[in-house]
């Protein structure tokens, strides 16, 4: 397999699973199809948005599809935004907005209880096969302001203790390195390589 096919149009995931697989495979995203069809992420949790988004594009298509759910989950808010990660602030995701409603949330919440992470779960469905999930985690703390100019999502607000730097403040290089989606994709780049030897 060649070509994989990713079932987004966010270019910051897209621009992450390119730097993720360049030299493996050649990414193509929703953004390259002349039509594909709508999906609505109506899944309780990042497994169930995950398959739902990969099985339904893998069968229109006929051909393996890659969808990954992922987000932001957080201890003191009994693990929200969760899977409305992108719509926390409301129906438009937007980011800046969605930053915001963390920080007010978490107004007053002391520095060792503003633990949270990252998660992402893959799903690989072949229009042939059981469909497959890898799951990746990034543990951080949320800072009480923003810091950092690259990523995405809530990116500036996510602290890495180990670097002592927020996700934003990493360059590519570095958060692809030790992000919840680098993880899970390269246990799936270890299941692929493995179904193809």
């Amino acid at each position: 397999m060649n070509e994989v096919i990713i079932a987004t149009t966010n270019k910051g995931k897209i621009e992450d699973f390119k730097k993720l697989f360049q030299g493996t495979y050649e990414v193509k995203s929703l953004l390259d199809l002349p039509s594909f069809p709508e999906i609505i992420e109506d899944g309780q949790t990042f497994q169930e948005n995950a398959r739902k988004k990969a099985e339904v594009l893998a069968k229109a298509m006929g051909q393996p599809v890659i969808a990954d759910d992922s987000g932001l989950v957080i201890d003191a808010l009994d693990g929200r935004p969760g899977v409305f990660s992108a719509r926390y602030a409301g129906e438009d995701k937007n980011d800046q907005a969605n930053i915001e409603k963390v920080l007010e949330d978490l107004r007053g919440v002391s520095e060792r209880d503003r633990t949270a992470r990252f998660v992402c779960t893959i799903a690989f469905a072949d229009p042939e096969k059981e469909t497959s999930f890898f799951e990746g985690t990034c543990e951080g703390l949320i800072a009480h302001e923003q810091a950092g100019e690259h990523g995405f999502g809530y990116d500036p607000i996510f602290y890495v203790a180990d670097k002592n730097k927020t996700m934003a403040q990493l360059s590519l290089e570095e958060k692809n390195k030790m992000s919840h989606r680098a993880k899970a994709i390269q246990k799936l780049n270890e299941y692929l390589l493995g179904a193809s030897s």
